[in-house]
Formats: structure tokens, sequence, C-alpha cells
């Protein structure tokens, strides 16, 4: 559920949707860590100024939580 957002909300946020992939690593049982790889000129896109646009990701990623339990560490790295 949250991959599926996750690819759909961010391929609506940049310039070349195809190089959007997410990836969810297992932590602990206290979080799990989710990494959005983009293309390199999308990645300030995906951050936005100050903060913002991860910022408002997170919050939404923060929903899942309550109805999962689990914590969510998201991160944007380039595509490899």
């Amino acid at each position: 559920m949250v991959t599926d957002f996750l690819l759909t909300y961010t391929k609506l946020l940049v310039n070349n949707p195809e190089d959007i992939s997410v990836e969810i690593t297992e932590g602990d049982e206290s979080f799990d860590e989710i990494i959005i790889f983009a293309n390199s000129e999308d990645i300030g896109k995906l951050i936005g100024k100050n903060g913002r646009m991860i910022n408002s990701i997170k919050t939404v990623i923060s929903g899942c939580k309550a109805k999962g339990g689990k914590n969510y560490r998201v991160n944007v790295k380039p595509a490899e």
C-alpha cells in the first residue's frame, strides 16, 4: 500500500517518472526505511524548498503508521 502510493505520487512530481523506484527495507521492530530512488535532476523536486515536499510525503506516510503500527523513515537517493 505504501509502495503503490509513493510510486504514484512521486511520478506526478518529477520530470523523469520512469526513473522512480521505491524500496522498503525492514528495520528493527520500531521502523522500516523507505528509499525513493529518482533521477539526480529530480531529487530537488522531491525534497522541495526547505524540505517541504519530503515533509509532506512523510506526513502522509505517518498516517500509515496509525493503521499498521510501523514507523517509517523516508530517504531520497539518486537512481543507480
